[in-house]
């Protein structure tokens, strides 16, 4: 990557994932130096890391329904007579 020095407050983008967010802090692990994003919260290798200047991009939410509303749902589901008496109709591996 580029031999640029990684410092906190720089935006850094790491290129193998696209993630993208300012540095938070820096350690070093076993001679090799990391920053912390906070994005993600994670470490990566500043040697990694590529400085970005402009705007981050918040990550696109795909998830349109919450887990409650899923739960709820997969319950109603499993609850349903007709749905258990399909259940009950199986039988054996792969019959149906």
């Amino acid at each position: 990557m580029e031999d640029v020095a990684i410092r906190p407050g720089m935006r850094v983008r790491y290129p193998r994932t696209g993630t993208a967010g300012t540095v938070v802090r820096i350690e070093e692990i076993d001679g090799n130096e990391f920053a912390e994003v906070d994005t993600t919260e994670l470490l990566y290798r500043t040697d990694q890391l590529v400085p970005i200047e402009g705007e981050i991009e918040e990550p696109k939410k795909v998830r349109k329904s919450s887990d409650i509303s899923d739960y709820e749902r997969l319950k109603e589901i499993e609850s349903s007579e007709d749905m258990q008496e399909k259940y009950d109709q199986v039988s054996g591996v792969g019959a149906g």
